[in-house]
């Protein structure tokens, strides 16, 4: 526990409230990719500890506390929809909406804290922070309960069926395919250590940059849990075929929870860092490093 990084924390908060919650993991996946890249060569990991992951942009703090800011907001009727990440909040010129993503920027960082350091649950520790982040703020300022409110006589469905089960079966193998053996080849030349280790940041990072076409309009789907759990099985397992299956069993377990906890809502809880947090636990599990921390 760092008092500096807890007092930061609040800023990284209202950092994310101001940009919106999805321009600043946008700028979270840059800076993992910058990061990745300098600690994949031999330098130090101060990029992705301390900015990326840390207090600055933190998914736990910058994009959570852009969550809880946009639900607040939602709720104050002051944006459209809780669910709105994509819309930066400083134009909506209302001190307690950054207020909230400050606050929510502490929590974010104390719950992570407390899954890490007091719990030593070996998971994706921004992963789980965000999930519990955004069911707080759900019951805080929405209205539609844990998994939402349907219309009467409207039928809901909980995985997307046909050319769409299709679609993210292949989006989840390609992305598994390419991680998977694009680490085997590092395996196989010989790559460092630290190379290797890295590289499935450096996989979540590109994913979570690519999001920059989502926010200009274009259909481009959420892939950085695809990627980070692909990478992370193959590195851990050994194997690349364990990215493929990793990858479209996370692309499948994704779709999933957007239609159980982010469909028919109004607030946002965030299906790819859900899917994160469960899958670093499997393969954690499954593939000998236990579910709690050394």
């Amino acid at each position: 526990m760092d008092i500096f990084a807890f007092i930061g924390a609040f800023g990284g908060g209202i950092i994310g409230a101001y940009l919106g919650a999805l321009p600043a993991f946008i700028l979270t996946g840059l800076l993992a990719i910058a990061g990745a890249v300098v600690a994949m060569a031999g330098g130090g990991d101060v990029t992705i500890g301390y900015v990326a992951f840390g207090s600055y942009l933190g998914p736990h703090v910058a994009f959570a506390g852009g969550v809880a800011a946009a639900a607040y907001a939602g709720k104050k009727k002051l944006l459209k929809s809780g669910t709105d990440i994509l819309s930066p909040l400083f134009g909506l010129n209302d001190p307690m909406t950054l207020v909230v993503g400050g606050v929510f920027g502490v929590l974010g960082f104390v719950i992570h804290y407390g899954a890490g350091s007091v719990l030593r649950l070996n998971t994706d520790l921004p992963g789980i922070t965000v999930v519990i982040s955004g069911l707080i703020a759900r019951f805080a300022f929405g209205s539609s309960g844990l998994i939402g409110k349907t219309e009467s006589g409207e039928k809901r469905e909980y995985i997307t069926l046909g050319k769409g089960l299709f679609c993210n079966v292949l989006l989840g193998g390609g992305i598994g395919t390419a991680t998977g053996f694009v680490y085997q080849t590092m395996a196989a030349a010989g790559a460092s250590e630290a190379a290797i280790g890295n590289f499935p940041v450096l996989c979540f990072g590109i994913a979570a940059f690519s999001l920059m076409f989502t926010q200009t309009g274009f259909a481009v789907p959420s892939t950085h849990h695809i990627a980070l759990i692909s990478a992370l099985a193959a590195v851990i397992s050994g194997n690349p075929l364990m990215g493929v299956v990793f990858g479209i069993l996370t692309a499948l377990f994704g779709d999933f929870i957007v239609k159980t906890l982010n469909s028919h809502c109004d607030t946002h809880v965030d299906p790819p860092a859900c899917t994160i947090f469960i899958f670093t636990f499997l393969v954690n599990i499954l593939f000998g490093n236990g579910f709690f921390l050394p």
